[in-house]
C-alpha cells in the first residue's frame, strides 16, 4: 500500500520541479533569521576562507551564496528523497505480485516524474583552491586486457584478419542459439552506432585525438568486464563444451592452439567462480588485472560470439520462463539487456496503455537515472522504446550494420 507520503506522486503525470522562487525566500528568511530557515554549518574550508587573491567583500558574498545553495540544495534533496523511496516501494511491490502470480496494476507505479533541481547554482571559491585534485584513475583498454590475459593466463584471443570474419562467427553463433537477424543486427546497431568492431571500446568509437574511455564496454553487445565475468561464470560449462567439441574436429598446431585455449579458459573459468554470484562481487574481480585478462575473451572467435550471444540469449530465456513465449522486439530485448531482466520483463510485459503513462524513473535507482540524458527526455516507457527504435533504424542503415545483416 502506498505510504501517506508517498500517495502525492500518483497524480497524473507532469514535469515536477522545486523553483526556488525560493531562492528570494530563502534569502529573506536568513536576513531575518526565521526558525523555517535557519543557515546550516558550512564546511571548513568555507568558514575559514582567507583573503589571499579575493577581496573580503568577495569572500563574503562567496558564503552568502553558498548558504542559499545549500539551503536550496536540502530542500530539494528532501523532496527527491521521499519521491525515489516511493520509487523503490513501488518496485518491491511489483516483484512480489509477479511472485504470487498477481496482477500488476497501473497504481502499482509512480505516475508522475521525477522532481528536477532549479535553484541556484553551486557559487564558485573566488579563492584558490589548495588541496591536491583527487587524481582519478584511467579506465583499462584493450591494450590493457590484452596484456592483463597474456600475463595472467598465458592467453591471445584469436582476432579476425578481417571485420567479416568476425561477423560471420557472431551470425552462426547468433542463429545456432536462436536470436533473430533482426534482433542481433538491431541491437549491434544500437549498442555500437552501426559501424563498430569487435574490438570497439565504449567512447573510443569515434577515432577523435585525445578521446577517453568512458567505460569497460566492448564489442558488438558492448558488455563491460563485469558482464564478461558473470557470463563467463554462469556459461562456462556450455562454453567449455564448445570449446571442446570444436577442438575435437580439429588436428594438428590448430587442435594445439585450440587445447591450449581450453587450459586458458579453465583458469579464468575458476577465477570467475571464485567469488558469489553476484554482480558487486564479479565487479570487483573486473576492476582486477586478473579480471581485465577474462575481459579478453571477448574479441576472440571462438568464445567472444559466445558470451555476447548468451547476453542476450538470457534475457529471451528470462522471458519464456515468465511465461512470455512471443518474440521480444530488438527494443525490448535492449532494454532488458541495458535495465537488467527482472526490470526490462516489466517493461516487456507492460501494456500499450500502461507505457505511455508510466515514467521511465520507475526502472532506474536516482543515481542512474540522473546520469540518464535519455531516460530524462525520453521520460515515459513508450518515449524511450520508441526511441530506441528510431535510433535502431538510423543505425541500422550503416555499413556496419548492413555487413552484420548480410553474413547471416
Amino acid at each position: 500500500m502506498p505510504t501517506s507520503q508517498s500517495a502525492c506522486y500518483n497524480e497524473p503525470m507532469q514535469a515536477k520541479t522545486i523553483r526556488f522562487l525560493g531562492v528570494g525566500l530563502i534569502a529573506a528568511g536568513l536576513a531575518a533569521g526565521t526558525a523555517w530557515a535557519q543557515p546550516r554549518p558550512l564546511p571548513a574550508n568555507i568558514v575559514n576562507a582567507r583573503a589571499q587573491t579575493a577581496s573580503p567583500q568577495a569572500i563574503a558574498e562567496y558564503r552568502r551564496k553558498m548558504q542559499i545553495y545549500l539551503a536550496a540544495r536540502e530542500a530539494f534533496n528532501a523532496e527527491a528523497g521521499a519521491y525515489w523511496e516511493t520509487i523503490a516501494e513501488k518496485r518491491r511491490t511489483r516483484f512480489a505480485k509477479r511472485r504470487h502470480g498477481q496482477r500488476i496494476a497501473l497504481d502499482d507505479y509512480v505516475l508522475t516524474q521525477p522532481p528536477l533541481y532549479d535553484g541556484p547554482k553551486r557559487p564558485v571559491n573566488p579563492e584558490p583552491d589548495e588541496t591536491e585534485p583527487r587524481e582519478r584513475k584511467p579506465l583499462p583498454v584493450v591494450a590493457d586486457f590484452l596484456q592483463a590475459a597474456r600475463e595472467y593466463y598465458q592467453f591471445v584471443p584469436t582476432q579476425p584478419a578481417h571485420e567479416m570474419d568476425f561477423k560471420r562467427a557472431y551470425a552462426r553463433t547468433a542463429i545456432a542459439m536462436g536470436l533473430t537477424r533482426e534482433q542481433a543486427v538491431r541491437v549491434y546497431s544500437f549498442e555500437t552506432g552501426g559501424n563498430g568492431h569487435h574490438d570497439m571500446q565504449s567512447g573510443l568509437s569515434s577515432g577523435r585525438p585525445g578521446a577517453k574511455a568512458i567505460s569497460t564496454a566492448v564489442g558488438y553487445n558492448q558488455l563491460l568486464t563485469t558482464n564478461t565475468l558473470n557470463l563467463v561464470a554462469e556459461q562456462g560449462n556450455s562454453i567449455l563444451k564448445a570449446l571442446q567439441e570444436k577442438a575435437a574436429r580439429l588436428s594438428g598446431p590448430q587442435r594445439q592452439a585450440m587445447e591450449h585455449k581450453i587450459a586458458a579458459f579453465r583458469k579464468m573459468l575458476a577465477f570467475a567462480r571464485s567469488v558469489p554470484n553476484s554482480w558487486s562481487e564479479q565487479a570487483k574481480l573486473g576492476a582486477t588485472p586478473r579480471g581485465w585478462g577474462v575481459h579478453a575473451l571477448v574479441l576472440d572467435m571462438d568464445v567472444g560470439p559466445l558470451l555476447q550471444t548468451h547476453k542476450l540469449l538470457t534475457s529471451v530465456i528470462f522471458a519464456r520462463a515468465k511465461g512470455y513465449h512471443k518474440p521480444l522486439t530488438a527494443a525490448e530485448l535492449e532494454m532488458m539487456n541495458l535495465t537488467g531482466d527482472g526490470t526490462g520483463f516489466d517493461m516487456v510485459t507492460m501494456p500499450q496503455s500502461y507505457r505511455e503513462r508510466v515514467p521511465t524513473s520507475n526502472f532506474f535507482q536516482r543515481s542512474g537515472y540522473e546520469r540518464n540524458p535519455v531516460a530524462i527526455r525520453h521520460n515515459t516507457v513508450a518515449k524511450l522504446l520508441a526511441i530506441t527504435d528510431e535510433r535502431m533504424d538510423v543505425n541500422s542503415a550503416k555499413p556496419g550494420a548492413r555487413e552484420l545483416a548480410a553474413a547471416f
